[in-house]
């Protein structure tokens, strides 16, 4: 029963929408527009123009039904939608959409459509849909061609680099705890890694603080794509050799080292669909920004007030992972809550 409730509700919206666009317009009444929308585009095969309900004048083909019927279930495969359409009952899918053409038809008798709530609706709806058929062709249009995306990639290849790092916190004694070094046997730790005579003697160095309450080792390496450390610590990153340790922090209670474990650059096929969101965000803000200009949109600052700019900058914290177990996923993820 509520679902039932449910896709009466969204099918009634639908038809709505259409009666709204045909009355804004000057068009034609609302048995007439369900009419019209019935029979558009069914030409193509005999059993599209086969007609499956009637109410009053008012007939919906197959093709106009089956089409209603997959907009409200949502964007699925076709299959699955077919498998919709047969276990989830055509009949009660039917019974729905006739009600809704109904009651559409009984309001427009009961001129429920010239009433001020209603028309204030209808208007909205008018609104609402023009916009989202604008913005929808906007975005096709501004997708971007392969050769874009290539010449994009090219043109950026060092922001496609990224680094799998180690972290070392040696953790430095606070006046109220006893955990940590004093801040001389930190020091002189943290020197004994970076003076390792070999990579294979620093990397012992660091593994000795496993288990440690004295430091906290990253159990795996992290992966950073370019621009999303501070910028103190990729400077320092990006430059390293694969194997080598370097400090990045001396703090009050802490020095942090990294180690470089890996350095590659992603292949274009890896981030071409990230390449064609960015090139089809910024098409679309310029092609918006222009509208917005020739429209001569104006916006009284009295009552709207000004709305300082936001920072996009995606940077990931360098505080420690409270877990070393974590997988670098979930690692990942909160860092990002930490940006």
């Amino acid at each position: 029963m509520i679902r039932s409730r449910i896709t009466l509700c969204l099918l009634l919206a639908s038809v709505l929408s259409v009666v709204s666009l045909a009355q804004a317009s000057g068009g034609p009444s609302a048995d007439s527009s369900a009419n019209a929308a019935s029979k558009a585009g069914t030409n193509d095969a005999a059993a599209d123009d086969r007609v499956i309900i009637k109410v009053g004048n008012t007939q919906v083909t197959e093709a106009d039904f089956e089409a209603r019927i997959k907009s409200v279930e949502g964007e699925k495969k076709e299959d699955e939608n077919e498998q919709d359409l047969t276990e989830k009952g055509r009949r009660t899918m039917g019974d729905d959409y006739a009600s809704v053409l109904m009651l559409s038809q009984q309001a427009v008798a009961n001129h429920l459509d010239s009433t001020p709530e209603v028309s204030h609706e209808l208007a909205i709806a008018r609104l609402q849909v023009l916009s989202d058929a604008e913005f929808d062709l906007i975005k096709r249009q501004a997708e971007p061609k392969p050769e874009d995306i290539t010449r994009y990639y090219t043109a950026h290849l060092s922001d496609y680099d990224e680094v799998q790092i180690l972290r070392l916190f040696i953790w430095k004694r606070q006046a109220d705890s006893k955990a940590g070094l004093t801040p001389e046997d930190a020091r002189a730790r943290a020197n004994a890694i970076l003076h390792a005579s070999s990579g294979n003697d620093a990397n012992k160095l660091a593994q000795a603080f496993k288990g440690s309450k004295d430091a906290l080792l990253d159990s795996t390496p992290a992966t950073f794509p370019r621009g999303e450390l501070p910028e103190h610590l990729e400077k320092v990153a990006f430059a390293m050799k694969v194997g080598e340790w370097a400090e990045v922090e001396d703090t009050s209670n802490r020095i942090m080292l990294i180690q470089l474990v890996k350095s590659r650059r992603q292949d274009l096929p890896e981030v071409s669909s990230l390449i064609a969101q960015e090139l089809q965000a910024q098409k679309m803000e310029a092609v918006l920004d222009e509208m917005k200009k020739n429209a001569g949109i104006w916006m009284d600052e009295k009552y709207f007030g000004t709305v300082a700019p936001v920072s996009g900058a995606k940077m990931h914290s360098t505080s420690p992972p409270p877990q070393l177990g974590k997988s670098e996923k979930t690692t990942k993820e909160e860092k990002k809550d930490d940006r």
